[in-house]
């Protein structure tokens, strides 16, 4: 049985590699959709239409579970999905809970446009009792710069100090990256932001409720990891390429 993993596109890339440390046994399906990447400024409509037709293709494959590995995705859907599919489904969850136990001082929750519009993000802070230590920031733009592979380039910098030039760092503890794509730019936060400033995500939350959630395989006999682009499917060369040209030149593991 495989574990799936969707995204709009390379972000969940992040989440995969989180659970193939964690569990090294599973066969993974990792789906991405290519072809509709950012869904971050979509309607609801548009983003339920499009997973839906995710989610079909992938449950012609043998689930075991379904990683949304995509915020804006679990946002919007990942309630829908669970009424219609048997199997676990686990949605991405912005690091708050931990971010807002660090101190009383506030948190930056960057996310893209859609999920920070979403009721399932104020629900969260709602919950918590934490609405006085939030603040929001849209980084939507690092979506683009990810798809572009543009980890690099000397705008992102600009563009990310642009965001935060009104921001007093003395009143935060940390910032939370409430999108799989901006993972690929903890390097370049780490750097530009105080050293007091803890960068969390919501990666090893979801894997280790995935964790909980399946019968882990003890043996990594027969197991594949297969790769697809909008239904394409690529080779197994590839993503493996892929994958460590990935962390080679954006260093999101450090």
């Amino acid at each position: 049985m495989n574990v799936a993993f969707f995204d709009s596109g390379i972000g969940g890339l992040t989440v995969l590699d989180a659970a193939m440390q964690l569990l090294p046994n599973e066969s993974y399906i990792y789906f991405a959709d290519t072809e509709n990447v950012p869904y971050g400024t979509k309607s609801n409509e548009e983003i339920k239409k499009l997973v839906f037709r995710a989610v079909d293709f992938l449950t012609h494959f043998d689930l075991k579970a379904l990683v949304l590995a995509c915020n804006t995705a679990t946002a919007v859907v990942v309630n829908d999905l669970r009424t219609m599919y048997d199997f676990p489904i686990i949605g991405m969850e912005p690091a708050i809970k931990p971010a807002t136990s660090l101190s009383d001082k506030k948190v930056l929750v960057c996310a893209t446009e859609r999920t920070l519009k979403e009721e399932k993000l104020d629900s969260l802070i709602e919950n918590l009792n934490v609405e006085n230590q939030i603040e929001k920031c849209s980084l939507q733009k690092l979506v683009t710069f990810a798809e572009q592979f543009d980890f690099k380039n000397p705008e992102v910098e600009i563009y990310l100090k642009q965001k935060f030039k009104n921001i007093n760092w003395e009143d935060f503890d940390a910032i939370v990256l409430g999108c799989t794509h901006f993972l690929y730019f903890k390097p370049q936060l780490q750097k530009m932001l105080p050293s007091h400033i803890s960068i969390l995500d919501g990666n090893s939350g979801t894997i280790a409720r995935l964790q909980k959630l399946i019968t882990p395989n003890k043996s990594k006999s027969q197991t594949e990891t297969r790769y697809f682009q909008s239904e394409k499917e690529l080779s197994p060369l590839y993503f493996d390429n892929f994958l460590r040209f990935i962390n080679e030149i954006t260093d999101y593991r450090k």
